[in-house]
């Protein structure tokens, strides 16, 4: 029997665009909020949330958990996600929204840092489960920490003054480390059994590599570039792949790319051609081949099959 929708909660709302929230040149957003229930939505851009009080239910992928102050989570382009939040209470939390590409892989190639952002190439992509059952809970001086950088952001994009959009992306390069760094000693504090220091960090460097994939699948990417920005020659690069998820590096990126371009053409008008462009495909025929070869059937076909009628 289908659950019915709490008191207060606002209907579905969709996908959100980035473009209700921020500019391409600078794809950023972050605001203070108190959080109301709302129904089941997903978004274009990467969400991390900080609850700074109160407490809720969030629903997400299906799967329903508590939340609480000092929670940091991150909700990836994409996933489905609402708040219930019980008559009487309030949930008090800061949203900042921006795009993968508010990172340049310069910035990325030059501070040296792919090793150092585990919470945001690593944790967003574990199984939901392991994923939010080990989400960051901060409590005492990390919290303000991260606090004081949120508050921070949010003068900058207040007050704009020469200059706030470098400082921005400065700040978000600092929280991302920071929660990082928060993850990695909650992680070696739950863990009883840790492989041997080359193993994991063999294990890592795949996960870190898939999530840069699955944050960046829309970019020309090269082996060149991605060995590059981990400091891994090509061909080992696709050792680590083979060891940890089974496929060489292209491979998985093909799969990233498509599962991508099923969503958008379910959830989008936007044309064949186009949606091979914005998953990373220039020529349409090689996105149609490789599409057939994973799903069993071209896009337009995949499209008509599988929408639901009052999208047709």
């Amino acid at each position: 029997m289908q659950k019915p929708e709490p008191s207060g909660v606002r209907k579905m709302q969709g996908i959100l665009s980035s473009a209700g929230f921020m500019k391409e040149e600078f794809p950023f957003w972050i605001m203070r909020l108190s959080q109301d229930s709302i129904a089941e939505h997903g978004h274009e851009f990467v969400e991390l949330v900080y609850v700074v009080r109160g407490t809720a239910r969030h629903r997400f992928q299906g799967s329903e958990y508590a939340v609480r102050a000092g929670d940091v989570f991150i909700i990836n382009p994409g996933e489905v996600h609402a708040y219930e939040v019980e008559p009487g209470q309030q949930l008090e939390i800061i949203n900042c929204l921006f795009m993968p590409s508010l990172i340049s892989d310069a910035l990325l190639g030059d501070l040296k840092i792919t090793g150092s952002m585990d919470y945001f190439y690593v944790h967003p992509f574990l199984k939901h489960d392991v994923r939010f059952n080990r989400r960051l809970n901060l409590q005492g001086l990390d919290a303000a920490a991260v606090l004081a950088l949120l508050e921070s952001m949010i003068r900058e994009i207040g007050q704009r003054h020469p200059g706030y959009t470098t400082i921005i992306r400065l700040q978000m390069i600092e929280l991302l480390v920071l929660l990082s760094r928060f993850y990695s000693l909650m992680r070696h504090r739950q863990d009883r059994h840790h492989p041997s220091p080359r193993r994991l960090e063999r294990e890592l460097t795949a996960r870190r590599l898939y999530g840069y994939l699955e944050r960046n699948y829309e970019k020309k990417i090269t082996l060149e570039s991605l060995s590059g920005l981990f400091h891994v020659s090509s061909r080992q690069l696709n050792r680590l792949m083979r060891e940890e998820y089974g496929k060489s590096v292209f491979d998985a990126l093909h799969e990233i790319r498509i599962e991508r371009a099923k969503h958008l053409l379910l959830e989008t008008s936007e044309k064949v051609i186009a949606v091979a462009t914005m998953v990373g495909y220039e020529d349409q025929s090689f996105f149609n081949r490789l599409f057939v070869r994973h799903v069993g059937c071209p896009p337009s076909r995949y499209r008509l099959e599988t929408q639901s009628p009052h999208r047709r």
